[in-house]
């Protein structure tokens, strides 16, 4: 819900790092696998109760999710979004969106697994949701990039990056309040995955 003017704020500072960034060679595949792992490390923090080390972690992360994409603008030796670049960032955000609950779940199972796996099964249809919302406009030529340069087509909805991402530090600065933040959080993603399948029957039609 809040991408676009989340973007529009910090997009200009992002690509002044990246420009930095592509000076010394960094490539935007490097920095995407950077936030991976940068990602993993989080959860690991997480798992053993490290919240704080976590909440560092997983905004790091969240930087180089964010420079990627401005380092590809930036490195003239590149062409933009690629098409493996596009698979990479897609892929591997939708890993790290589902690592985190996961770590919260492996350091607290007893109180937090019910939450968290009803979380990540929400995460699941919605990214499925996405997926193919995005596919199939694709498919018809239908473009919509007032959301920046990608490679799908995104659409707007209740739960999006900024909101997962304040979610997760929530997560990470009141850990005993995992379970209910996650219910709560559970049904704006649900929200936004129905409100999908209304959008794709006004756009699709039934045929």
């Amino acid at each position: 819900m809040f991408d676009k003017s989340v973007r529009a704020v910090i997009d200009p500072l992002l690509d002044r790092i990246a420009r930095s960034l592509a000076e010394y060679g960094a490539t935007p595949n490097g920095v995407t696998w950077l936030g991976f792992a940068l990602g993993v490390a989080a959860a690991v923090s997480i798992a053993f109760n490290s919240y704080y080390w976590g909440l560092a972690l997983m905004l790091a992360s969240r930087l180089c999710d964010g420079l990627d994409g401005a380092v590809a603008r930036a490195d003239s030796s590149h062409r933009g979004a690629t098409d493996l670049g596009g698979f990479l960032d897609i892929v591997l955000d939708f890993a790290f969106y589902g690592i985190i609950p996961f770590a919260f779940i492996l350091a607290d199972p007893t109180n937090n697994a019910l939450a968290g796996g009803l979380l990540l099964l929400v995460f699941y249809a919605n990214g499925a949701s996405f997926l193919t919302f995005a596919l199939m406009l694709e498919k018809r030529g239908l473009e919509g990039r007032e959301r920046g340069s990608k490679s799908l087509v995104y659409t707007a909805g209740l739960a999006e990056a900024t909101e997962t991402i304040f979610v997760f530090m929530l997560f990470c600065l009141f850990p005993d309040w995992f379970s209910v933040i996650a219910y709560g959080f559970s049904v704006i993603v649900v929200i936004t995955t129905v409100t999908r399948f209304v959008l794709a029957y006004q756009v699709f039609g039934e045929n």
